[in-house]
């Protein structure tokens, strides 16, 4: 088993695997994007990939696939094949049985109950094992980043989304901010809603402006967990979210991040109406965001979309826990010096000490333009 260059023609199959595996987007949570190709000598065989939380994983599918006998071909999957016995049978028992001659792997499996375990069980068999590095390898790890972070840290993977004007505001100076992004874009949101395991937002924005916080797009194979940050249990039992639990349609689900400053009657009351309070501790702001990002990955929520507004993002900035950021710009001018902007917190005091992203994507979706900001890679 050893890490090699990736040919062409294996860069060639993993990149056709990635795209299979990215159909399974919101659909696959807690378990990973998988895709998987096998090849007999110049041909594609067979493809597959994990399509749900469930259902069979990528390499399985792909062998069940096969135009002709797999024995002696080489199978390319974007992440190490599991050798665990869990919902479905491991992978690696398929891969064996099926005479697989050689494994090509896009990425690693950085669980502890993976951490290589698949791999060695392949090589003991006599299959060769070949792990990728390069641009194709960079592309499998990115595939998956909620479930590395979770895996290596036990938080989510906060993708910060945010929709400002040209002169970088996110609200006018009264607070109203409907919309300032255009149809297009606030249907791109709503996907990204669909594809994250919970979706979250200030007691301010809450108050402001009373959303659902559902995904409303076709095709949404489960509702995301609404978490709201209300450190005083202020939420109202009139709101659109409150009214929401337990209804079936809104997803149910709503998570309240509170700290001691909240009264006990109060947390009472909205746990009574089905809504789940998580006690946030420590000391100061940064601490709660921390203590929250635990709590929430404790619950299997690996991917998390930041919404707003712009005093929780910039704890979330202070506290190093925004790993991308998402930000519509759309062709307004607002003004006004008391109109906000996307992120408040601390911040830091010179230039030169500002977070650099890693990279940068750039679309035009109608009249807007989507930046999207890459700050860290697990």
């Amino acid at each position: 088993m050893g890490h090699i260059t990736a040919t062409e023609r294996d860069a060639r199959h993993l990149l056709r695997a990635i795209e299979l595996a990215s159909l399974g987007r919101g659909r696959t949570s807690p378990n990973p994007l998988v895709g998987a190709v096998v090849v007999k000598g110049d041909r594609a065989i067979g493809e597959g990939h994990h399509a749900a939380l469930g259902e069979v994983h990528a390499e399985v599918a792909a062998l069940a696939t096969c135009s002709e006998d797999p024995s002696g071909a080489t199978l390319y999957v974007t992440l190490e094949p599991c050798a665990r016995h869990g919902q479905t049978p491991p992978c690696t028992e398929a891969i064996v049985a099926a005479g697989i001659a050689r494994v090509v792997v896009g990425s690693d499996d950085p669980t502890e109950k993976a951490s290589g375990r698949g791999l060695g069980v392949l090589r003991d068999e006599g299959v060769q094992v070949d792990v990728v590095d390069g641009e194709v390898a960079v592309a499998a790890r990115l595939l998956n980043q909620p479930f590395r972070k979770h895996a290596k840290t036990g938080r989510p993977f906060v993708v910060l989304k945010a929709a400002m004007t040209l002169d970088g505001r996110v609200a006018t100076r009264t607070g109203d901010s409907q919309w300032i992004s255009g149809e297009y874009s606030r249907a791109r949101a709503h996907r990204w809603r669909a594809e994250a395991d919970a979706v979250a937002v200030g007691i301010g924005t809450v108050l402001s402006d009373d959303p659902l916080l559902t995904a409303r797009v076709e095709g949404v194979f489960r509702q995301p967990r609404r978490v709201i940050f209300d450190s005083e249990a202020r939420l109202s039992a009139g709101s659109e979210l409150l009214r929401s639990v337990g209804d079936g349609a809104g997803g149910g689900n709503v998570i309240l991040v509170s700290s001691r400053a909240a009264s006990h009657p109060a947390t009472a009351a909205l746990e009574a109406a089905g809504v789940e309070v998580i006690l946030a501790t420590g000391e100061n702001e940064i601490a709660r965001v921390c203590s929250a990002l635990r709590e929430l990955g404790g619950r299997d929520i690996q991917s998390l979309l930041l919404e707003g507004g712009p005093h929780l993002a910039g704890a979330f900035l202070d506290a190093g826990e925004i790993d991308e950021i998402r930000t519509f710009v759309s062709p307004l001018v607002i003004g006004g010096r008391d109109a906000r902007g996307p992120i408040e917190g601390e911040g830091i005091e010179t230039v030169a000490q500002a977070l650099r992203a890693l990279s940068v994507e750039v679309e035009r979706i109608g009249d807007d333009v989507l930046i999207c900001a890459r700050l860290r890679e697990w």
